[in-house]
């Protein structure tokens, strides 16, 4: 490391014990100490870092903010931190072509907010969008609320610039509306979790602002009843911007957390948005509140600005809410069809009584991802024991509804047990092919996504 920092005097390198403790975990709560934190300044600085590390071989973990749940950027095999703080631009801005391009470091809700003023839309909104980075989130192929209407991460990913583990710069994908040169590698790349290029520029498709939102809270006294509203809304041919729920034990952790006025004897909530022309909307909005109300659901609609952020505040503010009810949490974000999320919320529900751990439900119902999150505390042994095997029942059940183990929060370190419920070992081999052509020495965030001997210790 010492040669390190002597090779890079123009970039910033450190090896200060604190800034290693800072930088060996994320928010999954997994901690691996790197050897390095090394902060490029433009891809120039990319390019020189990879060719050293590869000519070396040293592990390199790319990182953004750290706000994924996964472990993906926590450093294993002593690899270093490759951070994308200092590389923060918007670039460019083309209200022609609908497109912005960026540096992987930038905030996103910080270019939400920039494009906004301009009258312009970036759809994907993950739940840490004012601090999670444009970077990470095409690495994690970051989704949202508003996916349900306008797609992941990937349906805006356009072209990205990338630096090979060999320090080799490409840049794949087109500007244009339209190309099928190739095979589309930058498909393959958005959710790859920084295993298989460092990404140094990324243009993203973007839309015009929508001229309107009316936002609803449908209130249900019956969890079934939540969960049948969801299919219904959708087979009645409308496609919600979002339609987000909350299950009573969240709805409590928020109002104990940071009160907004949701009502704590609800058995669930559900959080409806509609966007687009007013005329449009309204018929959508009325159709909407005569489904919840056949279902038994009060309708609440959001007066003014104020009032939708308030709710979207305490929407935002779930996750965090949970740890005063828990030091530490598992953190799940399974997705199953719309038309079986009342299935799989009743069979959470059994789980939870059968084990007697308390088990959280909210997440984005309109595209049937439920960030399922089992009460544990890590520290006690037997009791986190066994919420992980609670983890795998929950997987089974997933599948076995005609689901996916994770929606948007990638495999990582935590769901890389698991990843071969879900794929055949044909599928594994594929993949774990393409990683061995990307990156033969395998430094680029080694451990991460299949399964193998590296683990991280549970950060206390």
């Amino acid at each position: 490391m010492n040669k390190l920092l002597d090779t890079f005097s123009d970039i910033k390198v450190s090896t200060n014990p604190e800034d290693l403790i800072c930088y060996s975990f994320d928010a999954s709560g997994i901690e691996a100490s790197p050897s390095a934190i090394v902060w490029p300044n433009n891809t120039e600085d990319v390019v020189k870092i990879m060719k050293y590390t590869h000519d070396n071989s040293i592990p390199v973990v790319p990182r953004g903010a750290g706000t994924g749940t996964t472990a993906g950027a926590v450093p294993l095999k002593g690899a270093i931190i490759l951070s994308f703080e200092k590389m923060k631009k918007i670039l460019d801005i083309d209200p022609e072509n609908l497109n912005v391009l960026c540096e992987p470091g930038v905030i996103n809700g910080k270019l939400q907010r920039e494009l906004e003023w301009k009258g312009l839309f970036y759809p994907p909104d993950p739940a840490s969008m004012n601090f999670c980075t444009i970077g990470g989130n095409v690495a994690e192929n970051a989704g949202g609320p508003r996916a349900i209407k306008y797609g992941v991460t990937r349906d805006y990913v356009m072209e990205i610039e990338a630096v090979l583990p060999n320090g080799e710069l490409i840049k794949t994908g087109v500007k244009t509306a339209k190309g099928v040169v190739g095979y589309d590698l930058a498909r393959l790349f958005v959710g790859s979790e920084g295993t298989l290029a460092v990404f140094t520029k990324i243009r993203l498709k973007i839309l015009p602002l929508p001229e309107e939102v009316i936002t609803l809270l449908a209130i249900f006294q019956n969890l079934e009843s939540a969960g049948d509203a969801v299919s219904r809304i959708i087979s009645s041919k409308i496609i919600p911007r979002t339609l987000e729920f909350m299950d009573r034990e969240a709805i409590l952790a928020v109002e104990n957390f940071k009160p907004v006025g949701l009502p704590e004897d609800a058995e669930a909530i559900l959080l409806i948005e509609m966007d687009g022309h007013p005329a449009a909307i309204k018929k959508e909005a009325e159709k909407t509140l005569e489904i919840c109300e056949h279902l038994g659901a009060d309708i609440k609609m959001a007066e003014d600005e104020y009032a939708r952020n308030n709710l979207w505040a305490s929407r935002r503010a779930v996750s965090p809410a949970l740890y005063h009810i828990k030091p530490a949490k598992i953190s799940e974000d399974i997705v199953v069809p719309r038309n079986r999320i009342t299935e799989m919320l009743k069979r959470l529900r059994k789980l939870s009584e059968e084990s007697r751990i308390k088990i959280v439900n909210f997440g984005h119902a309109g595209d049937g991802n439920i960030h399922v999150n089992i009460m544990v505390d890590k520290n006690i042994k037997d009791e986190y024991e066994k919420g992980l095997m609670l983890v795998k029942e929950v997987f089974s059940h997933t599948l076995s509804l005609g689901g996916t183990i994770s929606g948007e929060h990638g495999i990582g370190l935590t769901k890389a047990p698991y990843i071969e419920m879900e794929l055949s070992k044909t599928e594994s081999n594929i993949m774990r092919a393409i990683k061995k052509v990307f990156d033969p020495k395998n430094i680029l965030n080694p451990g991460k996504i299949f399964p193998d001997n590296c683990t991280g210790q549970q950060k206390p």
